[in-house]
């Protein structure tokens, strides 16, 4: 049995046997091009098994040490490997409890869905389930996640995108970026943090003792409503818009504020 390593940077385990599949070539050069490097499990033989797939998965967890593996729920054709990918989770989180697993599968609706979905949930290990069809975009987006990989730049919708690097907040139109340069110093902070926690998890809230930090003032909650609404304020004369209450960064009473994508 061999594994096939692929690309540079981060090693994602794929254990998955559609890996020369049209689908999974291209979350393969996905992976690739932003920077990880998959390891694909593929076993040698006339008649491969799923037990195949679970004896090679673990041998390259102890071979690879790879940062996250995308596995698959199902391998081959009978019934008995209708949930395989299943018991190869189990051997994975026995094998070690703290590796992220993004499972692929194509039950996100019908009379399986439910047990894929509780069993992956039943393990006490950082696992995510994401449907067999899923852009080759939102699967690496969710295994940055698992893994707590950020990216280079965090886009908001297609209007904004953030550059933690180089401390700088951009406007996209027509595939082109212009600096939005009254967004620096504290109301970079606030942006910084709320594009970040939407990065992690779409809706996540960024309570009001986080933000607060980056007030000033006797009144630091009155403050950083004054940051807040300047922020908007450039945000939208960058777009030629104008951002309500309930778009872009929402106040949610008595807690904090969450940052959600604008509509285009």
């Amino acid at each position: 049995m061999t594994s096939k390593i692929i690309g540079g940077g981060q090693k994602i385990l794929v254990v998955d046997d559609e890996h020369m599949s049209d689908l999974m070539r291209s979350v393969l050069r996905k992976l690739e091009t932003d920077g990880f490097k998959p390891v694909v499990v593929a076993p040698e033989g006339e008649h491969i098994t799923g037990e195949d797939y679970e004896a090679q998965a673990l041998f390259a967890m102890e071979a690879e040490r790879p940062s996250a593996v995308l596995l698959d729920v199902r391998f081959g054709e009978y019934d008995s490997d209708r949930f395989k990918g299943l018991s190869i989770l189990k051997s994975i989180v026995d094998r070690d409890g703290s590796m992220p697993v993004l499972m692929f599968t194509q039950y996100t609706q019908g009379p399986y869905r439910d047990t894929a979905v509780s069993a992956s949930l039943s393990v006490s290990a950082s696992v995510d389930f994401i449907d067999k069809l899923a852009s080759p975009e939102e699967v690496v987006l969710r295994l940055r996640r698992l893994i707590g990989s950020a990216p280079e730049t965090i886009k908001i919708g297609s209007l904004f995108e953030l550059d933690p690097k180089n401390a700088a907040v951009y406007a996209v139109s027509h595939g082109q970026k212009e600096l939005i340069r009254e967004i620096q110093g504290m109301k970079l902070e606030i942006f910084n943090e709320l594009a970040s926690a939407m990065y992690r998890s779409e809706g996540e809230l960024v309570p009001f003792s986080r933000l607060e930090r980056f007030s000033d003032g006797e009144d630091s909650r009155a403050s950083l409503r004054v940051r807040i609404r300047e922020l908007k304020v450039s945000l939208g004369q960058a777009v030629n818009r104008q951002f309500g209450a309930n778009e872009l960064i929402i106040n949610v009473r008595n807690r904090g504020y969450r940052m959600v994508s604008p509509e285009d």
